[in-house]
Parts: structure tokens; sequence; C-alpha cells
């Protein structure tokens, strides 16, 4: 598996929800959501002191059933942004004088949670 290399400062994290952490179109297709195999651990493995923001196309109507989900499962977040464009998600942002990269960006497979692993390395 690939391995990304993180800085030790607290992170700022943006997941897509249907399709990346939980089976797309699950909760209409099955009436409820389901993570992915790996998912609910690698959400419970985000140190307490970073930021979570989930993204989604699902409407406000769906708000309420996506936080109750979220909430039975203890999962912490700081925002959900609903509505978003079925198209790319582009994340612009500097690099700092020191050469850190501030943007990492994975793409994965629908329905496979194929994240990456995240390495905090203390030199960078």
């Amino acid at each position: 598996m690939n391995k990304i290399k993180i800085s030790p400062l607290n992170h700022t994290w943006i997941l897509d929800f249907d399709g990346t952490i939980v089976k797309h179109n699950g909760y209409k297709i099955d009436g409820k959501d389901s993570f992915l195999d790996s998912a609910l651990d690698f959400l419970n493995s985000i140190p307490v002191d970073d930021m979570v923001i989930f993204l989604t196309s699902r409407t406000l109507e769906f708000k309420e059933i996506t936080e109750n989900f979220l909430a039975e499962n203890n999962i912490r977040y700081n925002q959900i942004i609903y509505n978003a464009p079925y198209g790319e998600r582009i994340l612009i942002n500097d690099r700092k004088p020191s050469g850190l990269e501030m943007a990492i960006a994975v793409n994965t497979q629908r329905d496979v949670f194929g994240v990456p692993v995240f390495e905090v390395d203390e030199e960078i």
C-alpha cells in the first residue's frame, strides 16, 4: 500500500462521503448507510486535534439521516458541506517557505476504501 509522508502538524481532512467512506447511495438503495471496509477504522484513527470536513452531493433533505448515522457510530467531524456539485473537487493551497506541500489529493475507486497509509515524518 502507498505511504504518504505528512508533517507532525495538525491536519485538515476533507473527505467525500458516498463511495469514499460509505457505500455509494447506500442510504437510497439499502435504506441506510454502511461504512466501506476499513473506513471506520480510518476515521477513528484521525487525531482528535485534526479537523474533519465531509463533502457530499447529498441535499439537505438527507441531513438528518446522515448526521444521525455519524452520531450513532461516534464519528467526530467539524463540518459537513451538503449540495456539493457532482464535478471535480479542486483543492488549491500554497507551499510553505520550508517547502512543505500544503495540499495532498488522493483519488480512490468508488466503493473501495483504498486510502493510503499516512505516515508522520518528524523531519518535515
